[in-house]
């Protein structure tokens, strides 16, 4: 018989013996986590590579933040490329007594150039791909909008200061792409109809493209010609970084997907280690005799590397098919997230899945595996061994790298897997430590408890690298859940108690300066208290101290996003309400020019007091020296601004107006009559517009709650392999003290109390660890003031002593059935 028969014969022998059960099933917890969030990456990168062009909405596109200028679309046509500008902003859209906030998008006449859109005769109807856009007069809304407004086709939308009939149903734009703008309810409408809604106005946000389509040379070619052209705020995507705002998003997706897929490879890693040593020692007396019949050292230790790497490759081949089925899960949750449907997966992430099977098993079974060919033929008559060898410490350090290089490959980031692995060795070892003080410091207890504790106080103490493996385990996965759960739900009421009750709730911009004193008016005229009206100029920062300024002087992602847009600045004596001056003097009235500066701002800028800033605004510029610093409460939800000018400075450039009030639950008509009174106002609802983005976040930790379900299995699995890794020393430990007069309920109580105190332990750890990490969140990044709960503390505890008190007792309990002298032969 050749050594692969033989090896399938012994793989298919000892499943049948359930030697390799949680072997297998860890290994296809790893591969499913792993392969899940593969599959549905890959199936995003197509998507993203295949209909790049449709999420453009052409082959290429110029965007701008301003009009653009007119060379563009003309060298496009002299170049016999086909073009359309869209244009998209935010606005009031109203029907009968009711306004909603939305998304506008303007589009001409063959717009999308690739891609589609499809609408529908009404809510609720199937849609169809639609010929052509909005006929003049008419528009389409989003099934969103229609039921937030309560329209229906046929009906009269308001929009500025133009009324448009509704005439379909938007039901799906392949461009829609996932920023701010595509979150809120949608519109589209005819570009001939945008100049009778008096929308645009001075200070107006306003983004432009414009799409161009033709054969690949042409647009090329266009490409290059368009490039050393683009001014600030001007930017091309291709069909390579199409839609950078969904890769972005996506991106920071995936990261937290793999990261949660990588906790249950670490914790599977560890169980492969245990099941593995446990079915070594198992089969030292069988490789003993194999050896005494005259087979080699090389020869036991191929047949059982061929059995791991028959066992390696189906369980790579069973995760993958979970895996596969599992990603539909990913995409219910996420469908929104992405926003255009995905094609079928392809062959990549089952290549990952099976290597990575046979790397982990390889990696983490081999060092046991080597005592097995190194089984000498004494033990059949004498049961001795020779300790750690050299060789099996080279190769616990061996799988400790492939460890460490499959983390790093899954986050497909030198940087991002350091960091990860980093992480996870400092959290075990903290974790370790702490776990590792605890158990010991119980054999001080051991002297006040009753008989049945003392006895599970024991156990502990003579394993304590088993019982330490166990803690480790769960109160990893038990932290990540409770910082996904319990302590997000701290981080967010804590942030909702920084904000006042009567913080303003509701921002209006687009005023425009000679509607100052109708909107004091109305406010008036409503009871309502005169509301502060500060000016908002458009500017962009081009010069510091006299040297221009560009996204590519700064290395940091947001400095990059500040100096490449335009910033919203005014001008006051007054210094705000809920700002304070931390550096310098606040102008007041001095005609001297003058600029205060937000302190973040000024620190990702690398701005300093003294400093000459030139701003652009509506083609002149206007300079002065920084000559104060402020502090902003943000929490506050009041008009803040980064930039503040002294008088004499900004007055004579074009200006719109904003204001921000607290609107109670039971006057929201006050902002529909508003609305309707002044059309061209836009108001934002803050709460909606959090409560978008939290839905958004919601789907998100979903998903990442989803695949950490896996990195907890992976921990209970790791508890039964510590289990069965003491299986046998326990049954000849139970043996003895029955033979002893030992009754079972003295032997039930030693087993529920060592399994309560390792889950207690491993439940209070996570909980402070879990609470730890909310802290220092909430501190360093989110700076807000946090009170930690009780509650990580309590429900880690009692979840923790729960799982491993259930899973412990599912393990052990026929022991106490079995007579004692049959588990003392079965273990002679």
């Amino acid at each position: 018989m050749n050594a692969f028969s033989l090896s399938l014969r012994m793989l298919r022998r000892d499943l049948r013996a359930g030697e390799l059960g949680l072997l297998l099933i860890a290994l296809v917890i790893a591969v499913t986590s792993l392969t899940s969030v593969g599959f549905f990456t890959d199936r995003v990168a197509q998507a993203l590579t295949r209909e790049a062009n449709q999420l453009l909405g052409g082959d290429l596109v110029v965007v701008s933040d301003h009009p653009l200028n007119p060379v563009f679309r003309d060298e496009a046509g002299r170049r016999g490329l086909k073009s359309v500008v869209s244009s998209t902003f935010t606005s009031m859209a109203s029907f009968g007594e009711g306004a909603q906030l939305a998304g506008v998008k303007v589009v001409e006449g063959g717009h999308p150039l690739r891609g589609a859109i499809r609408i529908a005769p009404g809510l609720n109807q199937p849609d169809a791909p639609a010929k052509g856009i909005p006929a003049p007069g008419e528009l389409w809304l989003d099934e969103r909008l229609a039921s937030a407004l309560g329209a229906r086709p046929g009906d009269m939308i308001g929009l500025g200061a133009s009324r448009l009939r509704m005439a379909a149903v938007l039901s799906f734009e392949s461009d829609r792409g996932a920023n701010f703008f595509s979150l809120l309810p949608r519109l589209v409408m005819n570009a001939a109809d945008l100049p009778a809604t008096s929308l645009i106005q001075p200070g107006s946000r306003v983004f432009y493209r414009l799409h161009v389509a033709g054969e690949i040379a042409d647009v090329a070619g266009f490409e290059a010609w368009a490039k050393p052209k683009l001014q600030r705020g001007e930017t091309l995507e291709n069909v390579d970084n199409a839609r950078p705002e969904v890769r972005s998003t996506l991106d920071r997706t995936e990261r937290f997907l793999r990261f949660a897929a990588m906790l249950a490879v670490v914790l599977a890693a560890v169980a492969v280690g245990l099941a593995t040593r446990r079915f070594v020692d198992r089969h030292l007396d069988g490789c003993a005799v194999m050896r005494c019949v005259g087979a080699s050292q090389s020869q036991l230790l191929r047949l059982f590397l061929g059995e791991f790497a028959l066992l390696g490759l189906a369980a790579g081949v069973v995760g993958c098919v979970l895996g596969f089925g599992v990603q539909f899960v990913l995409n219910g949750l996420l469908g929104e997230l992405v926003g255009f449907p995905l094609p079928a997966p392809g062959w990549w992430p089952v290549a990952h899945g099976l290597a990575v099977s046979l790397l982990l098993l390889m990696g983490f079974a081999l060092p046991p595996l080597i005592r097995l060919g190194r089984v000498s033929t004494l033990r059949v008559l004498r049961r001795e061994w020779d300790g750690l060898a050299a060789r099996e410490g080279l190769a616990w350090a061996v799988g400790a790298l492939v460890l460490a290089g499959l983390l790093v490959g899954i986050a497909r980031d030198w940087l991002l897997g350091l960091w990860v692995v980093g992480g996870f060795a400092l959290a075990f070892t903290v974790y370790g430590l702490v776990g590792w003080l605890v158990l010991g410091a119980l054999g001080r207890v051991r002297a006040v408890a009753s008989s049945g504790w003392r006895y599970g106080l024991a156990s502990l103490r003579r394993r304590p690298v088993a019982s330490l493996v166990q803690v480790l385990a769960l109160g990893m996965g038990l932290t990540a859940l409770l910082l996904l759960t319990l302590v997000r739900g701290d981080l967010l009421d804590n942030w909702k108690q920084a904000t006042p009750a009567d913080a303003p709730n509701r921002f209006v911009i687009n005023i425009q300066p000679d509607q100052l004193d109708p909107l004091r008016k109305f406010f008036k005229d409503e009871g309502r208290p005169a509301p502060n009206l500060q000016p908002m100029i458009r500017g962009r920062l081009v010069a510091v101290n006299g040297r221009p300024v560009s996204a590519d002087d700064y290395t940091d992602d947001r400095a990059k996003r500040l100096v490449d847009r335009d910033f919203n600045l005014s001008f006051d004596t007054r210094l705000p309400s809920g700002n304070s001056v931390v550096a310098g003097q606040w102008h007041g009235e001095s005609k001297t020019p003058a600029f205060s500066v937000e302190q973040g701002l000024a620190q990702t800028l690398g701005l300093a007091m003294g400093d000459l800033l030139t701003f652009e605004i509506a083609g002149n510029r206007s300079e002065a020296r920084v000559t104060s610093l402020r502090k902003l409460d943000w929490d506050s939800m009041r008009v803040n601004f980064f930039v503040v000018a002294g008088p004499g400075m900004l007055e004579s450039f074009p200006a719109s107006y904003i204001t921000s009030f607290y609107l109670p639950p039971a006057q929201m008509d006050f902002a529909n009559r508003m609305v309707a009174a002044f059309p061209n106002f836009t108001v934002i609802d803050v709460a909606a517009v959090i409560g978008q983005i939290q839905g958004m976040v919601e789907q998100l930790i979903a998903a990442v709650q989803f695949v950490f379900g896996f990195a907890v299995v992976a921990g209970v699995i790791v508890l039964f392999g510590a289990l069965q890794a003491t299986h046998d020393e326990r049954e000849k430990e139970m043996a003895i003290l029955r033979t002893l007069g030992a009754r079972n309920a003295q032997l039930r109580s030693a087993l529920l109390a060592e399994f309560a105190v390792l889950g207690l332990v491993a439940g209070v750890l996570a909980g402070v660890g879990a609470t730890a990490i909310g802290w220092a969140l909430a501190h360093f990044v989110f700076k807000l003031p946090y009170t930690p709960s009780a509650l990580p503390l309590l429900v880690g505890a009692v979840a923790g002593c729960a799982v491993v008190v259930l899973a412990g007792w599912f393990g052990t309990r026929h022991l106490l059935s079995q007579p004692p002298l049959a588990s003392l032969r079965a273990l002679s």
